[in-house]
């Protein structure tokens, strides 16, 4: 294995102080599969106190477990001690480690065999007792030892092999994947934040279809994200070559890997269309799923603060499936333009059309980028060249200048004549002026309260918003 200089000093240091120290897991893995390294994890004999006497930079990151991490020539080294553990009460952590001076022993107690395997730095020699070399050969995805048993230990193992799937393209071994389907529901021991994070690992590989569809058959899927799998088998159209649930897998798919967002919001566009899904004289060619994106930003809501996402992830996601079904036309005026940049929010254009993007490559029978699609984006280029107004804050005006100039007090009345502004400037751009803003907003107001002392008796500030 080809190792920087500064990881081969690293293990000459715990070899002068008398130590074995090995490179291991995903770290052997991925040079094995891809011949290169991005995280250096390591394993040792030496106890957390005796690497902290030898480094001077020793975090203890999960010290209890025998894990700390080590600051060294610049870069960060997770050394954990050898260590087998006790039963697994919880179905989540070892109720006691016991520190070991075995190496052997200390793969034991891994999940896969593609990740019980060591490397030994200075000796140039591949440990791999589990034939992790072969599985990865044979682009197998196997437990060690007896499946169930790794399960019962962590049952989130179950999902980190849908996940390992996706991200290497393996199989999953046979034996593991019934041991999967036989034990789905345990994965309910699990707390929702470490399942979540699994999904956001599993949005970022390749192929998140890989993964979702072991997730369909094993009944993980079931226990997590139900709503996607009551998608599975519902028939579209003539329009689209799958169903619904093959179709958000495929555009999750075609979205881009680097952005869990955008993955997210294509694997969830369509989530609702089970339950819209209107047929024409029992003709499934005809259809329809009309206000599907609206419901389904709802359904997408539920899903997230289930999993527990940041409210920050939450609001990106469902606005991304809410605005997804926009239909754009020639004939639009530059202001329907501006009011559908208003109404997206100019921080989500970009990401709009990319999932209106990744939604064409699932749909299975779309291909290209559509003309009326790069149209509107060069109107909408355009038009953010002009600088225009498209949010009350991007008035020449403000609520302070409108009650001074109408001798009105703080109340809802000011944020109706602010918004009568704004649909007044995406219409007209160039009215966006102090001077003639303050034309309009008495001029809106004179009328306003004619109408309300004619018909209520009453100023309008008096009666709030129409």
């Amino acid at each position: 294995m080809k190792i920087p200089k500064e990881v081969l000093n690293f293990a000459k240091k715990f070899h002068d102080n008398n130590y074995l120290i090995y490179l291991v897991g995903g770290a052997v893995r991925d040079y094995l599969i891809k011949g290169n390294i991005v995280d250096y994890d390591f394993t040792t004999d030496a106890i957390p106190e005796d690497v902290m006497k030898i480094f001077k930079t020793v975090i203890p990151v999960g010290i209890n477990h025998g894990t700390v991490m080590v600051i060294f020539e610049k870069f960060n080294f997770e050394v954990t001690t050898f260590r087998s553990d006790g039963k697994y009460s919880d179905s989540r952590h070892p109720d006691s480690i016991t520190f070991v001076k075995s190496l052997d022993e200390d793969l034991k107690r891994r999940d896969f065999t593609i990740n019980a395997l060591a490397y030994d730095i200075i000796n140039n020699k591949i440990i791999d007792i589990f034939n992790g070399r072969e599985d990865i050969k044979n682009k197998l995805i196997k437990a060690i030892g007896e499946p169930a048993d790794r399960f019962n230990e962590d049952s989130l193992r179950m999902l980190r092999a849908c996940r390992f799937s996706s991200q290497l393209n393996f199989k999953i071994e046979d034996n593991t994947l019934e041991a999967i389907k036989k034990m789905s529901k345990k994965i309910n021991n699990i707390s929702t934040e470490r399942i979540r994070d699994e999904i956001i690992k599993l949005m970022q590989t390749d192929m998140p279809s890989i993964g979702l569809e072991y997730m369909r058959k094993t009944g993980l899927m079931d226990e997590i994200l139900p709503e996607l799998s009551s998608c599975y088998g519902i028939y579209q159209n003539k329009f689209h070559k799958y169903d619904v649930y093959y179709h958000n897998l495929y555009t999750c798919d075609a979205a881009d890997k680097s952005n869990y967002i955008l993955r997210l919001s294509s694997l969830f566009h369509d989530i609702a269309k089970p339950q819209t899904r209107r047929g024409k004289d029992d003709n499934e060619d005809e259809n329809s799923f009309y206000n599907h994106e609206v419901l389904g930003s709802k359904i997408a809501r539920k899903i997230l603060k289930r999993l527990r996402f940041k409210n920050s992830d939450i609001i990106s996601i469902t606005h991304l499936i809410k605005h997804h079904m926009f239909y754009y036309t020639s004939d639009w005026t530059d202001g329907a333009v501006r009011r559908f940049i208003r109404n997206v929010g100019l921080e989500n254009i970009d990401e709009l059309f990319k999932l209106r993007e990744a939604d064409r490559v699932g749909n299975g029978m779309k291909y290209g980028i559509p003309e009326a699609f790069i149209n509107f984006q060069n109107r909408i280029n355009k038009i953010l060249e002009l600088d225009n107004a498209f949010k009350i804050t991007d008035l020449d005006i403000d609520g302070n200048v409108i009650m001074k100039s109408l001798k009105l007090t703080p109340g809802p009345m000011i944020g109706e004549i602010l918004n009568y502004l704004l649909e007044v400037v995406l219409d007209n751009p160039e009215l966006n002026h102090k001077k003639l803003l303050i034309e309009h907003a008495v001029e809106y107001y004179k009328i306003k309260k004619e109408y309300s002392m004619k018909n209520y008796g009453k100023n309008p500030e008096e009666l709030g918003r129409f």
